[in-house]
């Protein structure tokens, strides 16, 4: 059976050894580089099961990198960081991080969280699963066909689908989308996506409403 291939991107260099050892023992491939281009470069270039993103990086904003990431590369990233508060918390997964883990880092966790990203959003994915609502080159994807959605619409959608499967607070969306002010306006948005999925009316399936509470998407 393949190892899966994890990259490490991480400049502290003992922090970087102490993951790179225990995941490795568990049985994984771990590529460790200290910095951002580096990172960058390696997802271009490289096949990646899942990477592990420290956002304190020396050379570019961690921010802006998990961005860049996200352009090249669909498979889970997990965001490491000193910032514990939720504000930092919310902008990682609005730039696409799969999971936060804030540091100093527990081993045994962090590799049941790998474990989890594996199994529900690597590129072990059946293909059905695919083929339902993909992410590429800053679109999203329903069935294999490119939705025509607003920057808006894009950025709560590709939110949803990160986290599908999960109630996601109307104001836990709100607040993570600078771009929608209020409730009525995220009420809005969530009703021309259904509309632009066909999934209204008799035919929802999609996009549920969690009634007092927010939305979820599943598939």
């Amino acid at each position: 059976m393949r190892k899966s291939k994890i990259l490490l991107v991480e400049d502290d260099e003992l922090s970087s050894e102490l993951v790179f050892e225990y995941l490795s023992d568990c049985g994984f491939f771990v590529e460790p580089v200290f910095t951002a281009t580096d990172g960058v470069a390696k997802v271009k270039n490289e096949p990646f099961d899942l990477v592990l993103l420290d956002i304190n990086l020396p050379d570019f904003d961690g921010f802006e990198v998990l961005k860049s990431l996200k352009n090249h590369t669909s498979v889970p990233i997990i965001v490491t960081s000193a910032y514990s508060d939720t504000q930092k918390k919310l902008l990682a997964f609005k730039y696409g991080a799969s999971d936060y883990m804030t540091k100093p880092l527990d081993l045994e966790e962090l590799e049941a969280r790998i474990w989890l990203q594996l199994g529900k959003n690597s590129a072990i994915k059946t293909e059905d699963e695919k083929k339902i609502f993909e992410i590429k080159n800053n679109h999203v994807y329903f069935q294999q066909k490119q939705l025509d959605l607003t920057t808006i619409e894009f950025e709560l959608l590709s939110l949803l689908i990160k986290n599908k499967n999960s109630v996601m607070r109307r104001e836990e969306l709100v607040n993570a989308l600078s771009s929608i002010s209020s409730h009525r306006s995220l009420d809005n948005h969530i009703k021309n996506i259904r509309k632009k999925i066909g999934d209204t009316g008799t035919k929802a399936q999609y996009l549920k409403t969690e009634y007092g509470v927010g939305y979820k998407l599943t598939f």
